[in-house]
């Protein structure tokens, strides 16, 4: 038997760039592979709760890379595990994906950079593109986007590697194309054979809209001057720690991870408490969202792009911009991962991390006997940004003093457009621009908390509001009160928020005891948005199941990874939670994974083009009878140094803010 070679990394660091590079060599050695492969993820195979249970007791683990490789010239996949310990592969299975109900990898930069030669070849588009004005020296410059395809059971997408490329006209490269949308026509592209399998070319035929909408900063010479600097100033440093992956803030402890489907992951994130580390969510990430638009027409009745699982959220992560994307005293994380090839590459500034203020965390005036006290709120901020094609993304964890967590998704970049016959309006959106329309679309994220209050098992329940009808023991009729289920069984789970009744749901861990002889918990707090509009029966509606649903509770298996399923891209359906779900596992005071779907109906305006303002979207975990008061009792009553009255005078010295002058007395 081979011997087992101990490793230094902790066993949820990401792989690092020379462990990519040898999971590729020995896989591509072991298993002869061809010149042709192509590899969409390769990950750390991350070890599970229990593993981990093992590991603290002195166990080494196994330390494993997962690597999905894609042959680019017959267009097989297979999945593997590559033991970086033992050098050799475990696991090597080839996916049957020519059969129903199919799916893909994740669409590859490098298939991207092809698509645009295939569609410009390609006589039928010429032919279409030249009905609608333009020429033969327009052509170079035309802007090609392949779009994730979706399904619809058609010949050429089934068990296919397939984009539906849509096409806008620019005068200039750095012209924003999405002023000109190219309407009623659509290319499919075979990505294996490089060819246009289907090209539709509409009768009905729309001008392109002409009229530049630039948004470089050419474009707006004319700037604002009355914009006086705004500093975020830290003298003394950050009040957090890193070493390595690891963070400590504020009582706070996390590890940093970081996948190509999913971008950021927080891991073991627990909070010191009583003297010891409590254990609050195992592990937390985005796993997918997905965009249908609600056009029927030729251009966009397909389109409801599954970022994660279509394209990879970390794959598309921006190297952030310090004083621009992050103010303040930042530390950056830079992420081991490989391109398209398999070669290690290092995505610098990935992941952005610092702390803000959040105005008042608590305050009290008593004009009984003069106290006078107030705290403000400090957070730390874990996020990154990626960039879909037209729409960028930032995912933003933060951790409050109070041991408050809270995930914000911010939406913003272009929205996608369609060209409309002059004088007529747009039926399937909002007017953003003359003869412009934008869709209406709904964008829906899924968070995956595998959740681990105080390390044991744990139980869901839902809770809401209702009044108590009158009687005896309401005789004044202001009694309400508060409705519980106990979630026991995962069928019991799949929920939808209601904002009339104030619907919460409540984690908590029933083999322990608070002060006051209760659970202690979390409580889940979300935005009650509609959910997906699809029609029950839609292809968008069977891919997207987990957006029909805000709550979905499964017990944990670590095969159920997303949201949407493993492979999301040109899939039938009907994978993903409400397929996790049928099993039907008991979730009573069981090892769980808190599954909350959320987003953002959008219905396009001109304030949205040409680059639309953010959006928000997220949820908050708040505690809830998990601590015995309120933690945040011991923040320090210090007044902040720089700042100024209206008169321009300064805050009193330093002898006066450490006394906590104006903030405490």
């Amino acid at each position: 038997m081979d011997a087992v070679v101990e490793t230094q990394a902790y066993p949820l660091d990401p792989l690092s760039l020379t462990e990519i590079s040898e999971a590729v060599a020995i896989l591509k050695d072991e298993k002869q592979l061809p010149q042709s492969i192509r590899f969409p993820i390769i990950r750390l195979e991350e070890p599970t709760k229990s593993d981990m249970a093992i590991y603290r007791e002195g166990k080494q683990l196994p330390r494993q890379a997962f690597v999905l490789s894609l042959d680019s010239s017959s267009g097989e996949v297979h999945e593997s595990i590559v033991d970086l310990s033992k050098k050799s592969v475990v696991e090597h299975k080839r996916l049957p994906l020519e059969s129903a109900p199919y799916g893909q990898p994740p669409v590859m930069l490098c298939e991207f950079e092809t698509v645009e030669a295939t569609v410009k070849s390609d006589p039928r588009w010429i032919a279409a593109v030249k009905k609608r004005g333009i020429t033969e020296e327009d052509i170079p410059l035309v802007q090609i986007d392949p779009f994730s395809s979706g399904f619809f059971g058609r010949k050429f997408e089934k068990g296919a590697r397939i984009v539906r490329a849509v096409s806008y006209w620019r005068e200039n490269i750095r012209d924003n194309g999405y002023a000109h949308p190219i309407e009623g026509v659509v290319a499919v592209v075979d990505l294996i054979s490089n060819q246009v399998v289907d090209l539709v070319d509409d009768e009905t035929i729309i001008p392109v809209p002409r009229k530049k909408r630039n948004y470089g900063q050419e474009a707006f010479p004319d700037v604002r001057q009355d914009v006086k600097p705004l500093n975020i100033v830290q003298p003394q440093g950050p009040s957090f720690s890193v070493d390595g992956w690891t963070v400590q803030w504020q009582d706070w402890s996390f590890r940093v991870g970081f996948t190509p489907r999913e971008g950021l992951v927080l891991h073991e994130l627990g909070i010191k408490n009583g003297g010891k580390l409590r254990p609050v969510i195992f592990r937390a990430s985005v796993t997918e969202m997905v965009v249908p638009y609600a056009d029927p027409t030729t251009n966009h009745y397909w389109k409801s792009a599954f970022d994660a699982g279509e394209y990879g959220l970390g794959r598309l992560a921006n190297s952030l911009e310090l004083g621009c994307d992050c103010l303040g005293q930042i530390h950056y994380f830079d992420i081991p991962s490989a391109d398209d090839f398999g070669r290690p590459v290092m995505m610098k500034n990935a992941v952005c991390m610092h702390e803000e203020d959040f105005g008042i965390l608590w305050k009290h005036y008593e004009f009984r006997n003069g106290i006078f006290e107030v705290r403000r709120s400090r957070r730390l901020v874990i996020s990154f940004f990626a960039t879909v094609g037209n729409y960028d993304y930032g995912f933003y964890w933060y951790l409050y003093q109070d041991g408050t967590i809270q995930l914000e998704a911010k939406l913003t970049g272009i929205i996608q457009t369609a060209a409309v016959a002059p004088g007529q309006k747009y039926a399937w959106g909002g007017m953003v621009d003359a003869n412009l329309g934008g869709p209406t679309h709904q964008h829906f994220f899924n968070a995956r908390l595998h959740m681990d209050i105080d390390g044991g098992g744990n139980t869901v329940s839902e809770h809401e509001f209702q009044p108590r009808p009158w009687g005896e023991d309401n005789p004044y009729g202001n009694v309400f009160e508060t409705k519980t289920k106990i979630l026991k069984r995962e069928l019991d789970s799949p929920a939808v928020a209601n904002g009339e009744t104030g619907r919460y749901w409540k984690v908590q861990n029933p083999n322990e005891q608070n002060s006051v002889g209760n659970a202690p918990g979390y409580k889940m707090v979300v935005m009650p948005s509609p959910l997906m509009l699809a029609q029950e029966g839609s292809t968008v509606a069977q891919r997207g199941g987990f957006a029909k649903k805000h709550i979905w509770v499964t017990a944990f298996d670590a095969k159920e990874k997303y949201a949407s399923g493993d492979y999301p891209n040109v899939h039938a359906g009907g994978d993903g939670l409400p397929k996790y779900v049928e099993n039907n596992r008991n979730i009573e005071n069981a090892d769980i994974v808190l599954w909350h779907s959320f987003g953002h109906t959008h219905v396009c305006k001109p304030e949205d083009f040409p680059i639309m303002p953010v959006e928000y979207a997220g949820f908050t975990l708040k505690p809830n009878g998990f601590f015995d008061s309120n933690i945040a009792m011991n923040i320090p009553a210090a007044r902040n140094e720089h700042s100024r009255d209206n008169h321009g005078s300064a805050t009193s010295d330093q002898g006066d803010k450490a006394s906590g002058v104006c903030c405490g007395h």
